[in-house]
C-alpha cells in the first residue's frame, strides 16, 4: 500500500493519503488514473473506486419489477407505430393495486413503469400532447395511470421508477430541437408530479419519427433536470448510474466487473459533476457493453481512468414484453426463472423482471403462479445459513451473517484465506459471497475446498464478487471447508458468507 501514497488526483482523488504514521482510505466514484502508474497500480487504485449512495441504494434492491403496458397491449404488438387511435386503450378491470402487491409478495422491490414507450402514447394525461390515456375510453379520459401505479407503490411500501422512451413515433416535431424541449416537459411532468422517484430508464432506441427525422438527444439536458428534481434517482441505462447487461436473456457475465474503464472526457464530467452530489453527473455510455470482458487487468492497463457502473439485467417473464394472449402457455417455468435469478442476482447484477398485464389491466394468473412458485422454492433454499452453527478461523462469525456490508472479514495481504468447522457433517451445494462494495469491488479470483482426511479438495471456483455471487455445484458433504482469496486488487473484504442446500424442487 505505501508505494501508492504519493499518487494524489486533480480531478477525483482515488489514492492513499498520508496522516502522520497512519492511513487514510480514500474512496470515490471515478478515478482518473495519473500518468506513469503501473498496471498493478491501476488496479489499486481501481479497488477504491465505489458506489454513489444512490447507486448502493439501487444495488441493494436485488429484484425489481417492470410493467410494460400501453397501446401494444390492446393491438397485440410489440411496437408500436404512434399511428394508433387512442381509444384502444380501454382496460375492464385495471387494479394497480393488484401489481403491486404481486410485486411486492415476490420480493421486489420496486416498480418500473413504461410511462411512454416508442409510439408516444403516455399513460399519464400530459399537458403537451393528445396521444395519451386523457383520449381514451378508460374511465372516461379522466384516468391516469402513472398516479395510480405510484399511488400503490407508496402503499405496498415499494420504491416507484419511470421509463420514458426518447423515441417517439407520434410526435411531430420529433428529429427537431423543439422536440427536445417537448421530452423535457414531459419528464419534468413525471418528476415533479407523483412524489419521488428512485431510477428513471432511458434505452437507446432511435428511430424515425412520423415525418422521418431522427432525433439528437439531449441527454445532458435531461439528466440535469433529473439530478436538480429527483436528486435520488439513478439514471438507467443511458445514463451514469447503471448500464445494460448487454442481453435480453436474464444472464450475466460470470465474471462481473462494477469498475469500468471509462473515457477520460466522460471521467472529467463527472469529475465536475460528482455522482455522489446532485450535480449533473453527466456520462454517456461507451464502448461495447456485450463484451464478456468489461473491467479486467488487461483492459485496466490501456485505459485512462474507471468509474462505479454497475449492471442492470431485464428480462420478461414471457417471450415478449408486452402481453400476448397466444403466450399464456409460454412463461417462464419458476425453475427458468430461479435459474435466472442466479444468473443475474447471483452475478453481482440487479434482476429487472418484466410482468406484462393483460388486456384486464392485470397480471395474468400464469404469470403469478410462475412467480410466487419461485419465490416459494428459493424461500426454501435460503431459509437456512449452515454457517450460522459453524466455528470460523477468523473467530466471530456473526460478522459474517448479519446481512451488514459494514461488518466485514478483511485479509490480511498474504494469507487470505477463512477456514470454517461446522459442528458435524453437512451438505450444501450453494455457497453465496458478498463483498463490503462500500470500500470497492476488490476480489478477482477465489475457491472452495472441503478438507477430506488430511488433504484440501477443490469443490468449486470463481471470479468476481462484488455485491453478491452465488455460486451452484454437485452437493458436497464434509465438516470443514475453506475459502481462498487467491487473486484481488486489495486486501480483501467479505461482509457475507453462506452455505446452503439448494430444495429439491429446483431440479424440476
Amino acid at each position: 500500500m505505501k508505494n501508492l501514497n504519493n499518487l494524489l488526483l486533480g480531478l477525483a482523488f482515488c489514492s492513499l493519503l498520508s496522516c502522520g504514521n497512519q492511513q487514510k482510505e480514500i474512496y470515490v466514484t471515478s478515478c482518473l488514473f495519473p500518468e506513469g502508474v503501473t498496471a498493478d497500480e491501476k488496479a489499486r487504485l481501481a479497488a477504491h473506486v465505489v458506489p454513489s449512495g444512490r447507486q448502493l441504494e439501487w444495488q441493494q434492491m436485488e429484484f425489481t419489477c417492470f410493467i410494460c403496458y400501453g397501446v401494444n397491449t390492446f393491438t397485440d404488438a410489440e411496437w408500436g407505430t404512434g399511428k394508433e387511435d387512442p381509444s384502444v386503450f380501454n382496460p375492464t378491470e385495471l387494479d394497480a393495486r393488484q401489481w403491486a402487491r404481486t410485486a411486492k409478495d415476490a420480493g421486489m422491490k420496486m416498480i418500473l413503469l413504461t410511462c411512454k414507450h416508442h409510439d408516444g402514447f403516455c399513460l399519464w394525461p400530459s399537458a403537451y400532447t393528445d396521444f395519451s390515456v386523457a383520449s381514451t375510453p378508460w374511465k372516461d379520459g379522466q384516468g391516469d395511470l402513472v398516479r395510480e401505479v405510484a399511488d400503490a407503490c407508496k402503499e405496498y411500501g415499494l420504491k416507484f421508477a419511470v421509463y420514458l422512451s426518447p423515441w417517439d413515433m407520434n410526435h411531430p416535431d420529433y428529429g427537431t430541437e423543439q422536440y427536445n424541449d417537448y421530452f423535457v416537459n414531459q419528464l419534468t411532468e413525471l418528476l415533479t408530479q407523483y412524489g419521488r422517484v428512485d431510477e428513471v430508464w432511458f434505452d437507446g432506441a432511435c428511430g424515425e419519427g412520423p415525418n422521418g427525422k431522427k432525433q439528437e438527444y439531449d441527454f445532458m439536458r435531461y439528466y440535469e433536470l433529473i439530478r436538480r428534481l429527483q436528486p435520488q434517482a439513478v439514471i438507467a441505462v443511458m445514463g451514469p448510474d447503471v448500464r445494460w447487461v448487454g442481453t435480453e436473456s436474464g444472464y450475466g457475465r460470470d465474471t462481473e466487473w462494477s469498475v469500468l474503464p471509462a473515457a477520460v472526457s466522460s471521467l472529467t464530467a463527472i469529475a465536475e459533476s460528482s455522482q455522489q452530489e446532485t450535480g449533473s453527473g453527466t456520462f454517456l455510455p461507451e464502448g461495447d457493453k456485450m463484451a464478456q470482458d468489461l473491467g479486467s487487468r488487461t483492459l485496466l492497463a490501456d485505459a485512462r481512468g474507471v468509474i462505479w457502473y454497475p449492471s442492470e439485467v431485464d428480462v420478461s417473464i414471457r417471450p415478449g414484453w408486452y402481453y400476448h394472449a397466444s403466450e399464456d402457455t409460454s412463461v417462464k417455468t419458476p425453475q427458468k426463472l430461479i435459474d435466472i435469478y442466479y444468473s443475474s442476482i447471483g452475478k453481482n447484477s440487479l434482476l429487472l423482471l418484466n410482468l406484462p398485464p393483460d388486456k384486464r389491466g392485470l397480471i395474468h394468473e400464469n404469470d403469478i403462479s410462475s412467480l410466487m412458485n419461485m419465490k416459494r422454492i428459493l424461500g426454501k433454499t435460503f431459509e437456512k445459513n449452515l454457517l450460522e452453527n459453524a466455528v470460523s478461523s477468523i473467530g466471530e462469525i456473526g460478522d459474517l451473517t448479519d446481512g451488514r456490508l459494514e461488518t466485514y472479514w478483511q485479509g490480511s495481504g498474504k494469507t487470505n484465506t477463512i477456514e470454517i468447522s461446522f459442528e458435524g457433517e453437512e451438505e450444501f451445494d450453494r455457497l453465496l459471497l458478498q463483498e463490503n462494495i462500500t470500500e470497492g469491488q476488490r476480489i478477482e479470483r477465489f475457491t472452495l475446498e472441503c478438507q477430506v482426511g488430511d488433504t484440501w479438495q477443490m469443490v468449486t471456483e470463481g471470479t468476481t464478487v462484488g455485491y453478491k455471487r452465488i455460486l451452484r455445484f454437485a452437493p458436497v458433504r464434509c465438516n470443514k471447508v475453506r475459502i481462498v482469496v487467491s487473486e484481488s486488487r486489495d486486501l480483501p473484504q467479505l461482509s457475507e458468507i453462506g452455505f446452503y442446500k439448494a430444495s429439491e424442487e429446483e431440479q424440476e
